[in-house]
């Protein structure tokens, strides 16, 4: 072993020598570049994907139980009790859901929009329980007022207090065909859930004015609230054999499977990618041990002839080419793992210093770099950087315990 850590070093007492150690050094950098490229990138999508599911699950129910065709609930209250008997339910309450436009003089937006109850709204999502005191309380029935996502109000150009005309999907049918229902609605505040999607479409009203105005005989639907989110599938299971009714069941990751199966296999395939990037590095191992081999000939060829076994040659080339490795590693998770968790610091910084922005909130939900290390990422990284410098090791290694003393040692 100490064999092996001394060729490691590749003592530079001749410009050969000096070569090799380059060549090590450069593939011990490599590996730890390698290592902690990947360590920064999965960290990175970790806390993408958990920054924007805890920003989504900041708005959305955990999960919806719903009617059919958008058509009201047979029977609400008994929806509400049979939903609240299941011990994984912390919250429940009713809404109606629809889509329609905003109009603020030309200017003319989509929306989706969202029949409240602000009494029981609170219990299932945190942004409504951030606004229980405030906005909430001015969603009165009868008085038709709206709570607005900050960018939908920004983008139509009103603030607390303004008028804005609501229209229906379905219209009236008149001698003159269909025409749109129209309904003008007060602006009672603005909320910001700090994911673009919902506050640049999302708008909240009282849900016994969205019957109204949608012509519905009561909710749609209940949305709930669940100890532990991660439970939801499980729990969408259990209430579609309790509930009466033909009702339909959606969990959130049911609701946004397409998203989160992309992240998901995007993260698969930078693995995959950034993994080749070490292998490339950990097989520059193999050309750095076949010219140390070719340079230490002679000195094999002595230690054979002092009675070294090709086994002991062998393993001094592997602690060689191991340690390396190890090293490399070592160095990557370091560096990768700094970067991680200094990642909300540097960011900004080359933000501020390249005049650049690398996270428009409107493309990719959020504005801030978010990063999450995972240890069940980072322990089989390490595990993979290490597997493939030893297994680039043993070739060469190989190749040096059958050097032939006697013809090594013809020229010396």
């Amino acid at each position: 072993m100490l064999l092996g850590w001394r060729y490691t070093r590749a003592g530079r007492a001749t410009r050969r020598n000096g070569f090799i150690s380059f060549i090590s050094g450069a593939s011990m950098l490599g590996i730890a570049l390698g290592v902690a490229a990947l360590i920064v990138v999965l960290s990175v999508m970790n806390g993408f994907r958990k920054e924007v599911a805890g920003r989504m699950l900041s708005v959305i129910a955990h999960i919806e139980v719903f009617a059919p065709d958008g058509a009201a609930l047979p029977d609400p209250r008994l929806t509400l009790s049979e939903v609240r008997r299941n011990a994984e339910v912390v919250g429940a309450a009713p809404f109606i859901g629809a889509q329609g436009l905003l109009a603020r003089g030309e200017t003319m937006k989509g929306a989706m929009l969202r029949g409240i109850d602000p009494a029981l709204e609170p219990e299932v999502t945190d942004v409504a329980a951030q606004l229980k005191d405030t906005a909430l309380k001015k969603l009165t029935p009868g008085s038709f007022g709206i709570l607005l996502g900050s960018d939908l109000a920004r983008s139509l150009g009103v603030i607390e207090g303004d008028q804005v005309t609501l229209m229906a999907p379905s219209g009236q049918v008149t001698p003159a065909g269909v025409v749109p229902r129209l309904k003008q609605m007060t602006v009672v505040g603005t909320f910001n859930s700090g994911h673009y999607e919902y506050d640049s479409a999302l708008a909240m009203l009282n849900v016994d004015d969205a019957a109204r105005i949608f012509r519905l005989e009561g909710p749609t639907g209940v949305r709930l609230k669940l100890r532990d989110p991660n439970e939801a599938p499980e729990v969408t299971q259990q209430l579609a054999g309790t509930l009466s009714g033909n009702l339909l069941i959606l969990d959130w990751t049911q609701q946004n499977r397409t998203w989160f199966s992309a992240v998901q296999l995007e993260k698969r395939m930078m693995f995959i990618i950034l993994t080749l990037i070490v292998a490339v590095a950990a097989f520059n191992l193999v050309s750095t041990l076949v010219m140390t081999v070719q340079d230490k000939r002679a000195d094999i060829a002595i230690l054979r002839t002092l009675g070294a076994s090709p086994a002991s040659i062998m393993k001094i080339f592997v602690v060689q080419g191991a340690l390396v490795g190890v090293i490399g590693t070592l160095g990557g998770l370091a560096l990768g793992l700094l970067i991680a968790f200094n990642i909300d610091v540097i960011v900004p910084f080359l933000e501020r210093l390249f005049h650049a922005s690398f996270l428009p909130k409107d493309v990719y939900l959020i504005s801030r770099m978010p990063s999450d290390p995972q240890a069940g990422d980072i322990v089989p990284i390490a595990v993979i950087s290490l597997l493939l410098s030893f297994v680039a090791t043993i070739y060469p290694s190989w190749r040096a315990s059958r050097v032939n003393p006697a013809e090594a040692l013809r020229y010396e």
